[in-house]
């Protein structure tokens, strides 16, 4: 359990219908912070779900969704890319949950797994320069400006935590 009201489950197979929902429903949302996946993610999506799952069979990448209360998928936390006990962090919080302090606590349990559960040592994460929300995520979740970057031609900044004992 992450705060009352919200849950982190590790991506299945039947969780493919509602992450889709999730992702069409937020789509205007989320290209307003982040660069929009474009339609041929959504064309492609149960070709794409099925990659996802093999990849986190292989262990290169940890997929996770939030789950509120009444069991609706909220969110979704990433840890993609694992490569010498590192991982890059994303995550994406539906528009009806911001502001609930879900994303904070999404992304402390995420830290939290990737530390005691698959054994990383750190985690990197990016942001574009105008999402100050999920800056300030990173922020309360220990993790440190260490440059800039550009994501998909936006000016962003790259972001690092240890997963050392804190």
């Amino acid at each position: 359990m992450l705060a009352p009201m919200v849950t982190l489950e590790r991506l299945r197979a039947d969780h493919e219908a509602a992450l889709l929902e999730f992702e069409r429903d937020n789509r205007a949302y989320f290209a307003r912070s982040i660069p929009d996946r474009g339609d041929a993610f959504f064309a492609e999506f149960a070709a794409r779900y099925r990659a996802l799952l093999a990849d986190q069979d292989t262990g290169s990448d940890h997929f996770h969704v939030v789950v509120d209360d009444r069991g609706d998928l909220i969110g979704r936390v990433n840890l993609m890319n694992v490569q010498d006990g590192v991982a890059e962090l994303g995550y994406r919080i539906a528009e009806r949950a911001v502001g609930r302090g879900v994303a904070t606590a999404a992304v402390g349990e995420v830290c939290r797994l990737a530390a005691a559960a698959y054994g990383l040592d750190a985690l990197t994460a990016r942001t574009t320069l105008d999402n100050l929300a999920s800056a300030a995520v990173l922020t309360r979740n220990g993790f440190a400006v260490v440059g800039d970057i550009s994501i998909n031609g936006r000016p962003g900044l790259r972001h690092h935590r240890s997963l050392a004992a804190r």
